[in-house]
């Protein structure tokens, strides 16, 4: 039999890489997350002073070019995802051995780190947080990108605003898909943690839409609670589980768990990817709709300690090891390679397959009794049934439920009371069915029910609308009211622009504008104001220093003595230069503006003076007496008592040299 091998959980952190510089931008700074294939620093970006987290690929990953053209193209497709709630990618890079992502650095912890701190989490704050996670994948897959690797690790809950408060953060989007793409695994290896692999992963290696459903059902299985839904002795244990078992209703695990919830925890986590919802989006609507039947407002979402040790980057690494040779685990967290199973038996939604019978340690003696229980069984249910044809309650018949499909409300109502039903209804926007009509029956039309059951009809809510965002609203308002809306806000900080009209950090229109009807899901950019235009620095050069700080004072700049500098295009004392120039702009909103003034000196005349008062003079202006021969005495006049005088200097009298500088002097006798 061949041997099963895993991808083991190694770490390896470079500790020396801490205080390079990468690409002359990038500063590394301290570990904070780690991994085999990489590790990520808390770094600088030292050109726009801010913080942020830098990614590092393993140098053994970043030789092998296959790859590292993958990861750039991962990295540019995650870079195209502007959501609040996905982890921001900044950039990426070769600087030598070291291909490295530049993230948004997100202050805070990992649901994984909530999920210890408290162990299985309320039905209110699952939901807030599933909301957020879920509108983050919907915005991934609404651009054509696939996770592949949803978890609570990869769910980090981040400080912001003031006062601060958690947000929900998706994080590591395409990067598995670039490892899984590399050479590093083969068409019978598969890549994923398998707490939360969808039974397609496992079986055919498919990891589309549907897959990243599955995974956030597991989530959200384990936030209400408190433990993964699968575990076993090896990985492969429980990735098999995922394919062969049907995910339990949290509420066997947790009583007091609303059933709308425990169904939409069962429907997510179908084994047949067709019975699930068909992306994060209508994931997303789901939960939404029951969340507003519930009547169950969001609430803060609370931010977990920072974890000890650190906590994997990703532990996808090459370090291959024999599945037996690993400790067992419960609920197996590591993103991890295992061989792709063989198709499995086709199944039901509702019944798990019969398990293959065990051999008896009794060497067979225990098959009938085995046979005389099912027996037994069969027996005791054949009369119920004989019971509940006979002498049961007669009164309760079953009929089929009929359609309602693009009736109102009145319409739909009636015709269910008519069947025997008793109709609710709910809302939920819909691209194509007109508001106020039905899109659909829960359980669904033909269904069989029992007469007096309860029948919810979903109405339409329409196309959603662009909310009323005005001048007036921040931007994280915005955000959560185009979310609110079913719609996907996208910031892009470069296209911010200047207002002297709105303050800073206040939206200044969104595009579409405010009543547009828009599908489902659709994106909605966020044009968000910088404030007041920066105003260009005014030409003080070759104004008295005086003068030039009344200049920039009057226009609103604090300008300070930045030094002095020789010049002989303007006059001694005069300005020079600005720092930042003249007719440019501050860049860091200080509004302080240095101011560099000329220390050349005037050269005073000295013809005809007394030796002794050519000194002086010069010495006072800063400049240096040379003294050259001059008529018969060769220049000893100044020997005799200072009674000799200047014939000639050089430079002339008025021109403007260094402080410092000399002058010469010819003299007579």
């Amino acid at each position: 039999m061949a041997e099963v091998r895993t991808i083991a959980s190694v770490t390896t952190t470079d500790t020396g890489l801490a205080g390079t510089l990468l690409e002359r931008r990038y500063r590394v700074d301290s570990p904070i997350a780690r991994g085999g294939m990489s590790s990520v620093y808390r770094g600088a970006d030292t050109r726009l002073d801010r913080p942020v987290a830098i990614k590092i690929m393993d140098p053994r990953f970043a030789d092998d070019r296959s790859f590292v053209e993958r990861f750039e193209r991962e990295a540019r497709s995650a870079a195209k995802l502007h959501h609040p709630n996905v982890v921001t990618v900044h950039d990426q890079g070769v600087d030598d051995e070291h291909v490295f992502l530049v993230m948004e650095l997100v202050d805070g912890g990992t649901l994984r780190d909530l999920l210890e701190e408290r162990g299985r989490l309320d039905v209110q704050l699952t939901l807030t947080i599933a909301e957020q996670m879920l509108a983050a994948l919907a915005a991934a897959h609404t651009a054509g990108l696939v996770h592949r690797d949803v978890k609570p690790e990869n769910v980090l809950i981040g400080r912001t605003g003031t006062p601060p408060t958690g947000v929900v953060k998706v994080a590591d989007f395409g990067l598995v898909r670039a490892v899984a793409s590399s050479g590093t695994t083969s068409s019978s290896i598969i890549l994923g943690t398998v707490a939360y692999l969808a039974p397609e992963q496992v079986t055919t290696g498919l990891a589309a839409e549907r897959g990243d459903v599955y995974s956030a059902g597991i989530v959200l299985y384990e936030m209400l609670t408190g433990q993964a839904p699968y575990t076993g002795d090896t990985a492969i244990s429980v990735a098999y589980r995922h394919v062969n078992d049907d995910v339990p209703a949290p509420g066997i695990v947790t009583p007091g768990i609303p059933p709308a919830i425990d169904d939409l925890v069962l429907r997510a986590t179908r084994r047949d990817p067709e019975a699930r919802p068909a992306d994060a989006g209508a994931f997303l609507q789901e939960l939404r709709q029951i969340r507003a039947a519930l009547g169950m407002a969001p609430v803060a979402v609370p931010v977990p300690g920072k974890p000890e040790p650190l906590p994997d980057a990703e532990t996808t690494i090459p370090a291959f090891a024999p599945v037996g040779n690993t400790a067992p685990v419960s609920g197996p967290r590591g993103t991890r390679a295992i061989p792709m199973a063989p198709p499995p038996p086709r199944f039901s939604h509702t019944s798990p397959p019969v398990p293959p019978e065990e051999p008896q340690p009794d060497g067979g003696t225990g098959r009938p009794a085995l046979i005389w229980s099912l027996a037994a069984i069969a027996i005791v249910l054949f009369g119920i049934g004989i019971w509940w044809v006979t002498a049961g309650p007669t009164s309760v018949s079953s009929s089929s439920i009929p359609q309602v499909a693009g009736m109102d409300q009145a319409t739909a109502a009636k015709t269910l009371t008519d069947a025997g039903f008793s109709p609710k209804f709910t809302q939920q926007r819909n691209n194509s069915v007109a508001a106020g009509l039905a899109v659909r029956t829960d359980p669904a039309t033909g269904t069989g029910a029992v007469r007096g059951s309860s029948v919810t009809v979903v109405l339409s809510a329409g196309r959603p609308t662009v909310p009323d965002i005005g001048t007036s609203t921040s931007l994280t308002q915005a955000e959560s009211a185009l979310i609110a809306a079913e719609l996907i806000p996208q910031h892009d900080a470069n296209a911010d622009q200047f207002s002297n009209t709105v303050v800073s950090g206040n939206v200044i229109r969104v595009d579409p504008k405010p009543g547009t009807q828009l599908d489902v899901n659709a994106p909605v950019s966020v044009i968000v104001s910088k404030g007041p235009p920066p105003q260009p620095v005014p030409d003080v050069v070759g104004l008295p220093h005086d003068q030039a700080f009344a200049t920039l004072q009057q226009a609103g700049f604090q300008p300070f003595d930045a030094g002095n500098e020789f010049s002989k295009d303007v006059p001694a004392g005069a300005v020079t230069k600005t720092n930042p120039a003249a007719n440019s702009s501050v860049s860091d909103g200080t509004m302080r503006v240095g101011v560099f003034t000329n220390n050349a000196v005037q050269v005073p005349s000295v013809v005809g003076r007394q030796i002794q008062d050519a000194i002086q003079i010069l010495q006072q202006a800063g400049l240096q007496p040379d003294f050259k021969s001059g008529g018969d005495q060769g220049g000893r006049g100044r020997d005799k008592g200072g009674f000799g005088f200047v014939i000639q200097q050089d430079p002339q009298p008025g021109q403007v040299v260094k402080k410092g500088s000399k002058v010469a002097l010819k003299t007579f006798p």
